[in-house]
């Protein structure tokens, strides 16, 4: 219908759609309403001019309000026949409009942009009206403002900072009350938006609580005023009897879903591994440590080969820093257990997860054994069995390794063979005569604070054929600068460990010299006194 209307209507149909996404529609849904679209493109040609330029600016636009995803174009051109115009639709929105310099901006004005309105935008001035209302008491003005948002979808907003509002300001309460009272009497603020607004408030209550420290009792004092007003519905009481725990630990997991999609996205533009770390330490739930994987690895399969590499090279920097094998272990179990699901939405998705899973073992953070015990875990016949099944596979073939390491060409600029040669160099020339300084601006200069386990393998390797233990001084200086952490110390100390049957090959008295070094790195802190160097080690 806006597609045989003016552009203020087209831009209006934008914009319900990314209101609607998500809440109302559901991503998947989104996807086949707009596969239906391209489909009829050429029975829409008929009664509409420019029907093909016209569906590529709506899909542009889509791409651009992140409710469809890029990959969506290249899997929906696939599946139509080369001729049908749905093919010019999906090509002349990837070259006309998503691949324009500063095309987002440009998409997003093509309509006029009369009614779009950034969300930050809209925060902004609900925030504004709200401190000049309780400034001047004029309900009436007040009102106008919020109708003159024009964003009655977005109206739970105005309820939620209003209250948060009558928290911060204890005076305000009774005008906040009023406000929202005289909004929902005159049916400018529906129902569901108060609904929603108390609702988002009460999941966000611990967070406020950090600046509000009585923010729980306030809420709660509040909810029964509202309700007893008539302009709170009564069912936002309802008790959750038993299920209550399992209600808060439900919405605890939608909050951390949510959480973790917002730092991966991040992390994809980024590419920043220490500020994820960070991130995911502060969300403070390491029981959902799986749940994170499985959500990383969905996402990067749906992008393009840069993405799956940083999820890979992340794989292995959260396993040496905050996530036990057990947790990515469980991740790929989950990851597994839906991969017929995960098939429905991406082409290709058992081989990829193939990929991951082979490629997870040649980075050191599964052990082949783990591959036997997640197989173990899924049914026999299953596409998650057979996808174990092509990991193994790729592993068990010649020249498997360089071949992984490469598999999604490097995206990330870097490739853990190229780290390896120049941490080779680094402590060859530091050995042969090299300053301690210079070779720890080197290890600086690597940028990848996450893969230092490698410096520390090989030092002590080094150490062991040249009987220098000039390298012991060199770990020292990484300790006590804080480049190297005792997270790094410790793995590569282990790695050593795993590998001494094979290594006293080469060198005959490596495991005595082993535990020289780790009652060495005891004394001086660098690992803990828990520490077991014995090779046999459970």
């Amino acid at each position: 219908m806006a597609m045989d209307r003016h552009d203020k209507e087209k831009e209006m149909a934008s914009v319900l759609l990314s209101a609607l996404y998500a809440d109302v529609i559901s991503p998947a849904q989104i996807r086949d309403g707009f596969f239906m679209l391209i489909e009829s493109a050429d029975d829409l040609a008929v009664d509409i001019l420019d029907a093909v330029d016209i569906l590529a600016l709506f899909l542009a636009r889509a791409v651009v309000d992140d409710i469809l995803p890029p990959a969506f174009l290249a899997r929906a051109k696939k599946a139509l026949p080369e001729s049908s115009k749905g093919v010019q639709v999906i090509q002349t929105a990837e070259k006309s409009y998503l691949s324009a310099p500063h095309h987002a901006e440009l998409v997003e004005k093509r309509w006029g942009g009369s009614t779009h309105i950034t969300v930050e935008e809209v925060k902004r001035k609900i925030a504004d009206l709200l401190r000049e209302y309780v400034d001047s008491g004029d309900t009436i003005e007040a009102c106008r403002c919020i109708r003159e948002l024009g964003v009655s979808f977005f109206h739970h907003e105005v309820v939620k900072r209003a209250l948060v509002l009558a928290m911060e300001i204890r005076s305000a309460e009774p005008l906040i009350l009023k406000l929202l009272k005289e909004a929902a009497d005159e049916g400018l603020v529906s129902s569901s938006q108060i609904l929603k607004g108390f609702s988002r408030l009460a999941e966000g209550l611990d967070d406020l609580a950090l600046d509000i420290p009585s923010a729980k009792s306030l809420f709660e004092s509040l909810v029964p005023k509202a309700i007893s007003e008539g302009w709170l519905d009564a069912s936002f009481l309802k008790p959750s009897g038993e299920d209550g725990d399992i209600q808060v630990e439900d919405e605890r997991l939608r909050r951390y879903k949510e959480e973790a999609v917002t730092i991966i996205h991040e992390y994809f533009l980024s590419d920043d591994i220490p500020e994820l770390i960070r991130s995911l330490e502060d969300l403070v739930a390491p029981e959902y440590n799986p749940i994170f994987l499985k959500r990383l690895i969905t996402l990067a399969m749906d992008r393009k080969n840069r993405e799956k590499e940083m999820a890979s090279v992340l794989l292995s920097a959260l396993h040496i820093e905050i996530f036990s094998t057990e947790d990515i272990v469980n991740g790929f179990v989950m990851l597994l257990e839906s991969a017929e699901d995960t098939a429905l939405d991406i082409l290709d998705a058992s081989n990829e997860l193939a990929l991951f899973l082979a490629r997870a073992v040649i980075d050191d953070v599964l052990a082949p054994l783990n591959l036997e015990e997640i197989g173990s875990r899924l049914p026999p016949k299953s596409s998650g069995s057979e996808t174990v099944r092509m990991a193994r596979s790729l592993i068990a073939a010649r020249h498997a390794g360089e071949r992984l390491l490469r598999c999604w060409g490097g995206g990330t600029g870097w490739a853990v063979e190229d780290a390896k040669d120049k941490i080779m160099k680094l402590l060859e020339e530091y050995e042969s005569g090299g300053v301690v300084s210079e070779a720890c601006q080197c290890i600086r200069d690597l940028g990848m604070p996450f893969f230092n386990h490698e410096v520390v393998k090989k030092a002590l390797v080094m150490a062991m054929e040249k009987k220098n233990d000039r390298m012991l001084d060199l770990l020292q200086e990484c300790f006590s600068e804080g480049l190297i952490t005792i997270n790094q110390m410790t793995k590569g100390f282990t790695r050593i460990k795993d590998g001494l049957d094979d290594l006293a090959l080469d060198i005959p008295n490596a495991k005595e010299k082993f535990g020289f070094y780790v009652e060495h790195a005891q004394r001086k802190g660098w690992l803990l006194p828990s520490f077991d160097s014995s090779a046999t080690d459970a």
